[in-house]
């Protein structure tokens, strides 16, 4: 999975086109306009207020595709916020080249704030108060596939297929014995998963917040995109997991069959992410619906409204909250470092940890 989508030469993500909106593969919240990033700018401006921030802070987005997401938000804090804006460093890290040059040609405007890496391991040693995020990231982070087999985990491998080896085919690779994949299934309550169960597993989230935790504090990580808690995720009658591809907006379920040229995907473990995270120090703080959160940031946003009304704007609006659009899909997931947490007992029921 991660050769096909971040090669650099071949991988999905390092195609010249975009596979964001109604010409590529799929849309996101980005897609609608550039509302999403606005409210996103408030609630990093709220948080940067209410601690006090003076001097430098950072912005550190993960998964930036075109840029067009760094860009309403930057101009949304120009606006908001000049001061704040005057002392933000707003970092993307990237490792694909193509994507980099992309970047720079939508965020001219703002360049003089916006410094490239290839992963936040390259911050080492320029630690900032600051927020980490992602739109869509976690559920593009490589993941292992296993199956339940006379009630072991066993994982499935890729490799030629022996019948026709210009194609490629799933290999069991036997039960899993050791390693972060089997401390990571040991979390899964399998007493009720049929043989033949077959899912994901992502093993990257610890590591992904461990480098954050290293150039960001005191600040947050916030990610958006779709998923479960993990008793939800693993319920016995999901039988095929949540593997899917995208292309020219079409779901598919077959990885193996154009690699490189179709996005792969799984939904988002968010009890796993959680568990993870408070391994590299960082606090839960809230886990709510995409419509519930937007709209409490948009308070400001839909006080002008009011009075200025703007039908086009409330119509994405609606289309980022409301439920039967974008709202109830995709989640958010924030996460405070240093603590304590201020998460409900309410979040912390969604999020499976209770």
């Amino acid at each position: 999975m991660e050769r096909a989508l971040y090669d650099p030469r071949h991988g999905y993500y390092a195609r010249g086109d975009s596979p964001l909106g109604r010409s590529g593969d799929f849309y996101t919240s980005v897609s609608v306009g550039p509302l999403f990033g606005q409210l996103l700018a408030r609630r990093f401006l709220r948080w940067h207020a209410e601690n006090g921030i003076r001097g430098r802070w950072r912005l550190l987005e993960i998964g930036a595709h075109d840029g067009a997401l760094a860009a309403d938000i930057l101009a949304a804090a120009a606006t908001l916020d000049p001061a704040a804006y005057d002392t933000l460093g707003y970092t993307i890290a990237e490792p694909l080249a193509t994507l980099r040059t992309r970047q720079r040609e939508t965020l001219g405007a703002h360049a003089e704030h916006i410094r490239w890496v290839a992963d936040a391991n390259e911050l080492a040693g320029d630690t900032l108060p600051g927020i980490a995020f992602g739109n869509e990231l976690l559920d593009a982070l490589p993941f292992h596939v296993v199956v339940r087999r006379s009630g072991r985990w066993h994982e499935e491998g890729v490799a030629p297929d022996p019948v026709d080896p210009g194609t490629l085919a799933w290999r069991d690779l036997g039960p899993v014995s050791g390693g972060p994949l089997a401390a990571a299934l040991s979390r899964i309550d399998a007493t009720h998963l049929p043989d033949g169960y077959r899912t994901e597993v992502r093993t990257g989230y610890a590591a992904l917040h461990r480098a954050i935790a290293r150039v960001i504090n005191p600040g947050m990580a916030v990610w958006i995109d779709y998923g479960f808690a993990r008793p939800e995720y693993y319920d016995p009658a999901r039988r095929e997991g949540t593997l899917r591809t995208f292309s020219g907006h079409r779901a598919g379920a077959d990885p193996l069959a154009a690699p490189g040229l179709a996005d792969i995907t799984a939904h988002v473990d968010f009890t796993a992410v959680a568990e993870d995270a408070a391994e590299a120090g960082f606090a839960f703080a809230a886990f709510q619906n995409q419509g519930a959160w937007l709209t409490r940031e948009a308070r400001g946003w839909l006080a002008e409204m009011e009075s200025t009304p703007d039908p086009a704007a409330i119509r994405r609006f609606r289309t980022l909250t409301h439920p039967a659009h974008l709202g109830a899909r995709f989640h958010v997931f924030e996460l405070a470092r240093p603590g304590p947490a201020t998460a409900t007992p309410a979040d912390f029921h969604r999020c499976g940890l209770t």
